[in-house]
């Protein structure tokens, strides 16, 4: 059994399942059909048959799987982009560049698809938000605190995409 949530850790959902060692994380990215990763992580009690299955079944799905040997929220891809994406709002929010030129400065400097600005929006500020939220109430940890302005967005109503306005405009 897995979960594809990086938010919800499986050691959180094994204890119920009765099959413990049988349980892990195969996180999926979106768009699923398109992108190739797939996390698999391992939680302390996850077998290696689990994860040995489970890479092999990423595999067949014609994904290109990468194995987190211990839980940690957000697992590698989201934490890294967590703190581009934190770098990113730093940058703006203290006037050091427009958010337009730092999706310009990602997408073409680091060969990103898209910046990080653009992605948040298209990711959904309130999924942003509602993980950090989850993120910072399981690790206490000052640096998992929620971005203000996200935020303030979302309280606004201002997803991004789905809802025509975030960080961008759009047209409905």
């Amino acid at each position: 059994m897995a979960t594809n949530s990086s938010t919800l850790g499986s050691s959180k959902v094994a204890e119920a399942s009765g099959r413990v060692e049988q349980v892990c994380n195969m996180h999926f990215f979106n768009p699923a059909l398109v992108m190739k990763c797939v996390e698999v992580v391992r939680h302390e009690s996850t077998s290696d048959n689990t994860v040995d299955v489970t890479m092999e079944l990423a595999r067949r799905f014609g994904k290109e799987p990468v194995l987190i040997n211990r839980e940690i929220p957000g697992f590698i891809a989201n934490r890294v982009m967590g703190a581009i994406n934190e770098e990113s709002l730093f940058l703006y929010e203290n006037g050091y560049a427009s958010k337009e030129d730092i999706d310009a400065a990602i997408r073409n400097g680091l060969g990103h698809p898209m910046g990080p600005f653009e992605l948040m929006d298209m990711v959904g500020l309130d999924v942003i938000d509602f993980i950090a939220k989850a993120t910072y109430e399981e690790t206490g940890a000052e640096e998992d605190k929620p971005n203000e302005s996200i935020s303030k967005l979302v309280a606004e109503g201002k997803f991004g995409r789905k809802s025509g306005e975030g960080f961008y405009e759009y047209k409905k």
